[in-house]
């Protein structure tokens, strides 16, 4: 269940909305004036969030790009050519 705290407990309870943010791996949305405000999550989450945004990216834009050409690599052929640009010191 989220945790919805008015935005005064940042300052005045912030070692609770750390604890929180740690223990549960969840953010704490917080309001201002009755309507939300901010996000806090920690930044192990946030960086998990991040990654999984960029996964995501990646993944449609390999989806995008097959849906424009017939052309299909097996995975030999993605690994090996992945294993040539690693040993020329290249990313593609």
């Amino acid at each position: 269940m989220p945790q919805i705290r008015p935005v005064s407990d940042l300052r005045n309870n912030f070692a609770e909305i750390s604890k929180i943010v740690h223990e549960n791996g969840e953010p704490v949305f917080l309001t201002k004036n009755g309507y939300g405000d901010m996000v806090v999550m920690s930044i192990e989450e946030y960086e998990k969030m991040l990654l999984h945004s960029e996964i995501t990216f990646k993944l449609l834009e390999a989806e995008k790009e097959a849906g424009s050409t017939n052309k299909r690599l097996s995975h030999r052929e993605v690994f090996s050519k992945l294993r040539e640009q690693l040993a020329d010191g290249k990313e593609k």
